[in-house]
Formats: structure tokens, sequence, C-alpha cells
């Protein structure tokens, strides 16, 4: 008699595991308790049916995490959880430009119709952009102008449908899936031979409406397209037969036409062929639609704020929704500081504002026309006493210089090649932990990372400058540096010989390119100007050229005219490089700031370990029995020079 546990095991999901668990449960069968079930034909049955099992176990673990939203990996399960939190995933945007259109005519007015095509090239690349909607202007007296004129990238379309409400599978449908749905107009036509047309409006807030409210609600499908659905005359208004519904939208090429700054004119507009078309704001904000991590981040934020910006997580949120190039946000209130395009961010507060940073995926600062047009968006959604303002993110460059000590014996590689495995860290650490908003600069996490990069490597030593560039007028003006970080000033007058902890790049005063001038800092909170002669020796100019606030991290110029700068990293430039030593090499980003690291100016250098047991910088004598050890540590000051 079997005395094994008759009991099949049912945990096992994996092939091998099952098979075995088959096996196991049949020889405890007095059936097949000798029996060979490798050497037979049952092996082949014990396969189907660990396949079989291995097939159910995996299709229901699946079935499983479709059903929630955070483990859900199918879009169709994605987006369909983000619809019962009420959340429109964001589809194809076209880049859209701004441009001013003239018309030379005497007419009193002229109308420029919707998909009006404007043509543009990039890289040898034609690209089409149209506007989508009819727009009327009057005469200023020479010609008819068109001002601010929105253009976007791409195809203008129409799709019809014929309401028939006895099919229960119509559906109105963009199907085009690289359709923007931002550009979306849908109107409704009484019929066929009735073309009295209405315009319907997106619902935003069902609460609001009525059985006649003349609204239309959009979504995308599991097919990736997105569908347009009306009301069923209780909340809102519901179509009838004969219906001819109208979808009017843009089809985008999405990403490749961003950056276009010229554009060309049609043959003619309204009959009128003498156009001059002026690119107002160059072409950004193309993008593909909104990934499924994207989704899964953002449907649950925006069911939380509910269609309205109170909290700043509202407003992060809604910034993604309504500026699709959107990589990173940063927001704060008022209450928590004010924002000067001068003078950068400040303690004081500023109520009755919330500020807006936005890093674009094109690298770019947003133009005055988008922030405009993303202040005008968040009209229905934000607190009447409440006024966005949208800054600019500002980057703090961080210029590193490591020193390793390596052990030769244990490796094949020499120094060049371990610096740039070393550099290949740098960068990965640079792209992995900065280059966004409220990400540090932890030192010790890079210098362990550095050490880590080769066996070798027994450590090391990088030490921080940090960098930021301005750029001067053309009138005399004061200039304000702002760090957010402490600058090194262990005591009052600290390397005032040696030009403090300041430098920057080359600049020229007072319209003359004669002598290129430097700043440094004397220790004491004084901004100064030098030149340099042959030999490297400094010449003052100015010793209160402005102030230096150690403790915030402030640089401040008095009035000066920069007539010229010099070339920054061998290329022209029409920007100063000014730099600091930190007193923390731990740099922590506030509010609009960005930390990146200069990969060009950061420097690797690395020094074979000469010493078996002792260590470097140590020094060992002994008497008799007696011993004495002798640390003479390297100097780690730092020291500034023009930079």
């Amino acid at each position: 008699m079997a005395t094994k546990d008759k009991r099949l095991r049912v945990t096992e999901l994996d092939f091998d595991n099952v098979k075995t668990n088959l096996k196991t449960f049949l020889k405890a069968q007095n059936e097949f308790k000798d029996y060979d079930f490798e050497g037979s034909g049952m092996n082949i049955l014990l396969d189907t049916l660990a396949y079989n099992t291995h097939y159910l176990g995996f299709n229901a673990n699946m079935l499983a995490n479709e059903m929630f939203l955070d483990s859900a990996s199918l879009r169709s399960s994605v987006v369909s959880h983000a619809k019962s939190l009420g959340y429109e995933t964001t589809s194809s945007r076209a880049p859209y430009a701004t441009i001013n259109v003239s018309l030379s005519t005497d007419a009193n007015t002229k109308t420029m119709s919707s998909g009006t095509a404007f043509t543009t090239n990039i890289d040898g690349t034609d690209y089409q952009f149209v506007t989508i909607a009819d727009v009327t202007s009057s005469n200023t007296g020479v010609a008819v102008s068109f001002d601010s004129i929105k253009i976007y990238e791409g195809t203008y379309v129409t799709s019809s449908y014929t309401v028939d409400t006895s099919d229960v599978d119509q559906r109105f449908l963009l199907t085009d899936a690289r359709a923007d749905t931002s550009t979306l107009t849908v109107k409704v036509q009484n019929s066929s031979s009735d073309t009295t047309t209405t315009t319907y409006t997106k619902a935003t807030d069902i609460t609001q409406l009525t059985s006649a409210s003349t609204v239309y609600y959009l979504q995308e499908t599991d097919s990736g397209l997105y569908e347009v659905y009306f009301g069923d005359g209780t909340v809102s208004k519901a179509l009838s037969d004969g219906n001819i519904v109208q979808l009017q939208y843009v089809v985008t090429n999405r990403t490749l036409a961003n950056g276009a700054s010229s554009f060309s004119s049609p043959s003619s507009i309204d009959g009128v062929t003498g156009i001059t078309v002026t690119t107002v704001a160059n072409a950004t904000g193309g993008s593909n639609p909104e990934t499924i991590q994207s989704i899964k981040l953002n449907a649950p934020l925006d069911y939380a704020a509910q269609g309205r910006c109170v909290t700043v997580d509202d407003y992060k949120t809604y910034t993604k929704k309504l500026f699709a190039n959107t990589q990173a946000v940063s927001v704060w209130g008022g209450e928590d500081g004010s924002y000067d395009t001068s003078t950068g961010v400040s303690s004081n507060p500023e109520y009755g504002k919330v500020f807006i940073s936005i890093k674009s995926t094109t690298g770019e600062n947003l133009t005055t026309v988008q922030k405009s047009n993303l202040v005008a968006a968040f009209a229905p959604f934000k607190v009447a006493s409440i006024t966005p303002v949208v800054v600019d993110p500002e980057t703090t460059y961080l210029i590193l210089n490591v020193s390793f000590n390596y052990d030769s014996t244990s490796t094949t590689s020499t120094k060049d090649e371990l610096a740039s495995l070393i550099a290949t860290t740098i960068s990965n650490y640079n792209s992995s932990d900065l280059l966004e908003f409220n990400s540090s600069f932890r030192h010790s996490k890079l210098t362990g990372l550095i050490d880590d990069t080769d066996s070798s490597i027994l450590n090391n030593t990088t030490t921080v400058t940090m960098g930021k560039f301005f750029t001067p007028v053309s009138t005399t003006s004061s200039y304000t540096i702002n760090f957010n970080n402490a600058f090194y000033n262990p005591y009052t007058g600290y390397n005032t010989a040696s030009g403090g902890v300041i430098a920057s790049t080359g600049f020229y005063l007072d319209n003359s390119t004669t002598t290129e001038y430097f700043f440094d800092d004397d220790g004491s909170g004084n901004l100064r100007i030098y030149s340099l002669s042959s030999l490297g020796v400094r010449t003052y100019l100015n010793n209160t050229a402005g102030t230096i606030d150690y403790a915030n991290g402030t640089i401040s110029t008095t009035s000066l005219l920069i007539s010229a700068v010099s070339n920054v990293d061998g290329a022209s430039s029409t920007q100063i490089r000014i730099t600091a030593i930190p007193k923390s090499n731990d740099i922590i980003p506030v509010r609009n700031q960005i930390l990146e690291i200069d990969l060009v100016n950061t420097v690797t250098g690395g020094t074979v370990d000469a010493q078996a047991t002792t260590g470097v910088g140590y020094t060992v004598t002994s008497t008799g029995t007696t011993s004495t050890t002798t640390v003479t540590t390297p100097s780690s000051t730092p020291t500034s020079t023009a930079y």
C-alpha cells in the first residue's frame, strides 16, 4: 500500500514543478507506485497536462494583473481603468506655431477659413501647418491683418457619420491613430435635407448639464482610436435618426515638425494673393500619445483633483494635461516664496499666485505665447483668486574634479581607460539622479559609485564647483545670480589673494574690446573685477563691483555696461559663466532649479597606489620598540581662478 501523500499540490505553476507534482501524486496511487514514467508513453501525457496547467495558471495570473490599474500591462486595460476614474488619455499632439498674416488688399474685411494651409521645411522635408477655425479680420488702413494665429502641423480632415439609432454598434471614430483631439471640432447637421448645423462643446462638468445641453464626450477605444459619443436625452442631448455628425481634426506627424520657424503662405487667402507671413513663436508641442506609465501616474492624480486646481499637486497634474511637452514640472504657492525674472526665487511671500516651472521635452524654455496660452488654459480649473505664473527653469551646472587612486596590479586597464569608465559612471548618475526638479546632488553616493566602477579603484577625491550662466544686456544694468546654496567662506577675508571662491569667463566693458575682464571675490563679501597680465598677474579695476551673500549663495553686481563676452568652452557665446565653490558637497535645488553635471568641463585623473601597507601620506619611523606615525594631510582647500 502506498504511504505517500495522495493529495495533489496545486500551488505550483511552473511547468517542471507541475509535472513533478503530477508524478508524485500518481506514484502515491497503488496503480502507479512502481511505474517508470520516464520510459513510457505516460510521460507525453504528463507533459501535455503540465503544459495545459501552466498555460491556465499564466492566463489566470495575467487576468488578475489586468484587473488593477497599478499592475495592468495592456494599454486597453490601463485605459479602461482610467475611464472609471474619469480620466481622458492624451492623444497625439500636433506641433503648433503662432504667426501673423497680412493681406495686401483694400477690402474692409477678409476671412481666413479653417484648414488654410501653410508650409515649412525642416532638414529638407516639407511639412504642412493648418488653421482649425475661421478667423475674420478688418482692414487696418493698408492691409487686413490676422494677428497671433495658431497653426497646427498636419492634415485637416473631416469624418462624417449619418446617425442610425437602430444600429447599437454605431461608433463615431476619429479614424487615424495620429489624430490630435485638442484640435477636434464636433458639429451636428440636422439632416441631409436640413443643413442647419450645431457646434457641440466638450463636456467638462456633468452637474451643469440638462437634457438639452449640446455637448459631446470623448474616450480612447481598445483599438487606440478615439471615439466621440453623445448624451441619452437625460444627461445632455441625444442624437436623432438622420443627424449627420461631422468630426473635424488634425492628423499630425507628431514630433517631426517641432522647431519649425519659417512658414510660406498659400497661393491665396479669401481671394488675396499678396500675403506676408511673420513668425511670432516657433513650432513646439508635438508629442506622441500618452504612455501607459503616464496614464497610471496621472489618472489617480486627476481623479483626486476633481476637475479643479487648488493644491500644488492639482497644478502639477493639469500642467501635464494642458502642455503635452512637459517632461517635468515644479509648482509652488506664492505663500512659499516669489519669483522675479531678474533676481530669481525669493523667500518673500507673494500671496494669490502659484508659480509653475516646466522642463520641456524639447529642451527649450516656453515662449511668451506658450506661457500665455497655458495660463489661459488654467482658467476653467483654477480658483478665481489665484493667478498662475509660468517661469523658466534655471540650470545650475556642477563641475567636478575627480582624482582617483587605483591598484595597478589588480587590473589590466590603463589609467586613461579607468578614467573613461568613471566618466561613464558620472554620466549615468547625471541622467538617472539629476536633470529633474527636486533632484539633489549627493556627493557620497557619486563617490561610492566611482569607487565601484572597477575593483582596482581604491578611493577617490571629488571636488564640486557650481556654475550658472547669465546673459548681459546692451545697456548699463545690474545682475543677480542666485545659486540657492551657500558658498564656501570659512572666515572673513578667506583666500583674498587668490580670488576667493568666485570665478567667471571673460567679458568686456564700456564698449571696449581691448581688455578682457573677469569676476572674483575678496572673501569679505565684495565682488571684484580684474584683468590678467601675460604672466597671469591680476590687476583689479574695481574692488566693489558688487556683493556676495555667502550664506544664501547670491551674487549681485553693481550697474555695469558689459558690451561683449568672451568665448565659452572654445565657442562663441552671448553669456557669461560664473562659478562658485559650495559650502557643502551636497547641492540641493530649490523650486525651479535643476542640477546638471557639466560633463564637458568635468576632469578625471588617476594615480597608481604606491603604498603596500602604510598608505599615501604616511611616514612611519621606529626607535627601539616605540614607533611614531606622522600623518601628512593633502590640502583640500578650494581655490579659484579665472574660469
